[in-house]
């Protein structure tokens, strides 16, 4: 019988919704409760053990009780063993370090946990590259090229490795950075270490690549071309990032480089919003949503950027409100993988699959395709 070990860090990605861009520190996951924040990192990691349930007559599952795995994998009816128990009514990052050497000690074959870049940060401490782990991914930032680009590929990277599929495996970077400072404005990544990730081409997403002070002209370039086409009385949401917030550059405006901004006739009329001020700016004016994929990984959508909730979306009007504008660098990036979406659900982002023109430069577009 395979062993598989499995950590859920509850909490991640609690603040994406409600504009707080990480939830390091339990002020912070207080905050986002108070401003109606709803936990979805259960609901994720539920949907990658989902596409384990082929193995479920020969698979035992290792993990900590409650909402930290146990719940979801009896849920699904596999074989469960809890290894220990959370050190106190909230969870920690001290819980998921416990969590996964008490499950690398029984011997598991593979650990899948559901979090962020905190969440591969203690997996990372906690375990070193002793052990083959595949990220579910359900943080705010997520850096770190540990994880699949969906639940769903979390999932079946998992199950092919266990049936042995997919026999190699590759250190990749687990990245983090100061959320403080990224509530500020400022990007302070690290590079923590190296997680053992079984590979195999579109199962892993890889790290975030940054852009680069030579693409400055370019981002100038395609900010003309989307302020040259801007529509009156048409709201505008600016999404982060610097190829994105070059629309702002363009109509000197100031923004915020990693929240999302609101754009009317030309002038700055929201900045950093949550998902509940988007929607009501939203439901009085048409609305188009700039987007900029994430450099080596290829999310437009489900990155960094979840105030553009699936509710934000659809209320948009869909695929058709989408402006996803990208320099040819950051395209080659991707090696010629799809864009990506992962709104946390799976209807929205079948239907936003596809292909969609590419903003590239001043008046130039490329198509992409899009899948999740």
């Amino acid at each position: 019988m395979k062993k598989l070990g499995l950590i859920v860090n509850p909490i991640a990605g609690l603040g994406g919704r409600v504009g707080l861009k990480g939830t390091d520190g339990p002020e912070v996951v207080r905050k986002a409760l108070a401003l109606g924040a709803v936990p979805e990192a259960p609901t994720r990691a539920r949907r990658a053990m989902h596409r384990l349930l082929p193995l479920k007559e020969k698979l035992l599952v290792l993990t900590y009780p409650g909402t930290m795995g146990g719940d979801i994998a009896a849920s699904l009816e596999f074989r469960v063993e809890i290894v220990g128990h959370p050190t106190g009514e909230e969870t920690n990052p001290q819980d998921t370090m416990n969590a996964a050497r008490a499950i690398i000690k029984r011997g598991a074959d593979l650990l899948v946990f559901c979090g962020g870049d905190g969440t591969a940060r203690d997996v990372y401490a906690a375990v070193g590259d002793r052990i083959p782990v595949v990220g579910v991914p359900a943080g705010v930032k997520m850096h770190s090229g540990v994880f699949s680009p969906t639940p769903e590929k979390a999932g079946e990277t998992a199950l092919r490795y266990l049936e042995g599929e997919i026999s190699g495996t590759r250190l990749m970077e687990v990245m983090d950075i100061d959320e403080e400072a990224f509530r500020r404005g400022e990007v302070r990544a690290r590079l923590f270490g190296y997680l053992q990730v079984p590979w195999a081409q579109g199962l892993i997403q890889g790290a975030k690549v940054g852009s680069s002070p030579s693409e400055r002209y370019m981002q100038t370039a395609i900010a003309a071309g989307v302020v040259e086409e801007m529509e009156e009385d048409t709201l505008y949401l600016i999404g982060p990032g610097t190829t994105a917030k070059s629309v702002l550059a363009q109509l000197n405006l100031d923004g915020t480089l990693l929240g999302v901004d609101a754009v009317l006739n030309r002038k700055l009329v929201g900045e950093d919003l949550a998902e509940g001020e988007i929607l009501e700016l939203v439901a009085e004016y048409p609305t188009k949503v700039v987007l900029s994929p994430i450099g080596g990984q290829g999310h437009i959508l489900g990155r960094g950027n979840q105030q553009l909730s699936p509710a934000v979306i659809r209320a948009t009007g869909g695929k058709p409100s989408l402006i996803v504008v990208a320099t040819p660098r950051k395209l080659a990036s991707l090696q010629g993988r799809p864009l990506l979406v992962d709104t946390g659900d799976p209807a929205l982002d079948e239907e936003l699959s596809g292909y969609i023109p590419v903003i590239t430069g001043y008046h130039q577009r490329a198509i992409c395709r899009v899948t999740h």
